[in-house]
């Protein structure tokens, strides 16, 4: 047992560090490492951003269609106004054109709420760029440290001679295995953020819908004693 922890505790001191791997990589480590500063920026700011808060909160768009409900149009719109949140604003002018026509409201409806959902992903485009141009890179390092060992070899005349190849392959290897580490998280933060756009679609329609049907309810019309 004693033996093969230390055949391992050999094999791990045998291991470059990271920044030994960083080195060995190349002027292209210089790249990708600003990719993935620009994938981390992003991700954070488009997760901070994309929270239910800053969106509007479910049992805000409830109170909405509550007040619908039980005040008319006017008093759905006073609770509506009390948020700037994306919702707030698409259930906002769904009130405001009330008295218009179903398809008239739904078109004027439909068109915010484009441009908000645009809006929310205008930033998530960074993570597609970046998670298409780390791996081109990591490839341009691949094919670059090879040039570099086949040149090595054939400049002194190395056939025969694997030491010679090593750097270069070794290189190689890194450049490729970085490319792959920054655009696999990337591309998995994108996927779920897009994720959190689509779900507040879905459920922004939701309750748009409850919204229409206590707008064309006939109980929406009080009478005053």
């Amino acid at each position: 047992m004693s033996v093969l922890v230390n055949a391992l505790a050999d094999e791990a001191s045998g291991m470059p560090s990271l920044w030994e791997l960083v080195k060995s990589g190349g002027p292209l480590m210089w790249p990708i490492g600003v990719t993935s500063v620009v994938a981390v920026a992003y991700a954070v700011e488009r997760w901070l951003a994309l929270a239910h808060g800053k969106l509007g909160h479910e049992r805000f768009g409830r109170e909405v269609v509550e007040a619908v409900a039980t005040s008319g149009a006017r008093g759905g719109l006073d609770v509506a106004k009390r948020e700037t949140t994306p919702l707030a604003r698409i259930l906002a002018v769904a009130l405001d054109h009330a008295s218009a026509p179903a398809a008239e409201r739904e078109k004027r409806v439909e068109d915010v709420a484009t441009d908000e959902v645009r809006k929310l992903g205008a930033n998530l485009r960074p993570l597609l760029v970046v998670y298409v141009v780390a791996p081109l890179l990591g490839l341009l390092g691949t094919v670059w440290g090879l040039i570099e060992a086949f040149a090595t070899i054939a400049m002194k005349q190395g056939l025969g001679k694997p030491e010679l190849l090593a750097s270069g392959v070794y290189q190689a290897l890194v450049t490729t295995a970085a490319g792959l580490t920054v655009a696999i998280p990337t591309v998995i933060a994108y996927y779920y953020l897009k994720g959190r756009i689509d779900s507040f679609a879905r459920r922004t329609e939701s309750l748009y819908l409850e919204l229409d049907r206590s707008l064309t309810a006939p109980a929406v019309t009080h009478a005053h004693p």
